[in-house]
């Protein structure tokens, strides 16, 4: 039996690594695609999710809502500095290519309410549509079936400031009405330490991607590209894989090895600790409202990762960008 599910997205690098494993992975069954400002700037995001589907050969398969261009209370802070444009400098024909005229916050009211109980979804941005959701329609919080959330950190380094992981930091005020607004079952994928322990590749990993040499592992290394980059300047040996791998984690729940309940809490207030997540283990008196992934199959998720990259696709449209 398939898993239903939205993806909210603000597509750049992982994020379309996200969205290959969402389109490929035969246990998915990918309803929709919600867009969120957060990596880059919005309409580039769009054009990346549009790209990624195009590398699938799913072009124009599944629906793509446009959501909140804005967080909900401070400006917008992107993420260009560390991925780019999101998509490694590619580009194609966008002609006939289009969005709903729903927004994304209505989409994900409306699927939710039409299978209560039944359709999850994986949050890998900021969580600005989801907690608008939950603000316009309390009935929301009721019909998702599992809300697994790519963010912050397990009072842990940050990777945007030295207390925040970025999705937090960008809108915390999103996070903090998504963790008190009463979601049954909360699965977080955190970045540190998680992330920086079991999903980062590295250079001989990527390597061993390129041999599969199909338009995906091509499509994946120019896309990370960028990133890899970054994350190797700044002491990171390798490309860092939190988005995916929180698919990963709804699709494949044994590759979260250890995981336990927690209190999440998300501050807003501070400007030193602005998104700064303090996650409770359960010595502090406060109740649980989340599931914290503790570790992570690092193996078994490079191995899930590389056998969708190894498909071969037939991209509906040439690419321009590639590196002949």
């Amino acid at each position: 039996m398939t898993v239903p599910f939205i993806l909210d997205t603000d597509t750049a690098q992982d994020d379309c690594v996200a969205l290959i494993a969402g389109l490929l992975d035969p246990e998915a069954d990918l309803r929709a695609i919600t867009m969120v400002a957060g990596n880059v700037g919005f309409d580039k995001q769009v054009r990346n999710a549009h790209m990624t589907l195009n590398a699938c050969g799913r072009l124009g398969t599944v629906p793509i809502h446009l959501g909140c261009r804005q967080p909900m209370v401070v400006p917008w802070v992107s993420a260009e500095n560390v991925h780019g444009d999101g998509s490694g400098g590619l580009d194609m024909d966008f002609t006939g290519t289009g969005t709903q005229d729903e927004h994304a916050v209505d989409a994900l009211i409306r699927l939710t309410a039409e299978a209560p109980g039944e359709l999850s979804i994986v949050a890998i941005g900021p969580l600005t549509n989801i907690a608008m959701a939950a603000v316009k329609d309390p009935a929301f919080v009721g019909n998702v079936k599992r809300l697994v959330i790519m963010g912050g950190s397990n009072n842990g380094r940050g990777n945007i400031t030295a207390a925040a992981e970025f999705n937090f930091y960008v809108d915390p005020h999103a996070a903090k009405v998504v963790f008190e607004a009463g979601f049954a079952d909360i699965v977080v994928v955190p970045w540190a330490p998680l992330t920086l322990q079991d999903a980062v590749f590295s250079r001989e990993q990527l390597a061993g991607i390129e041999q599969l040499g199909t338009p995906l592992s091509r499509f994946f290394l120019t896309v990370c590209g960028p990133t890899l980059a970054f994350d190797e300047s700044v002491g990171i040996p390798g490309t860092t894989h939190p988005d995916s791998l929180s698919v990963g984690v709804l699709l494949h729940p044994e590759l979260a090895v250890t995981s336990a309940p927690y209190h999440v809490a998300v501050e807003t207030d501070s400007e030193l600790t602005r998104g700064y997540s303090a996650m409770s283990w359960g010595v502090h008196g406060l109740e649980p409202n989340a599931t914290v992934v503790e570790h992570a199959d690092g193996p078994a998720f490079h191995k899930w990762i590389s056998g969708f990259l190894a498909t071969r696709t037939e991209p509906n449209r040439p690419f321009e960008g590639w590196d002949d």
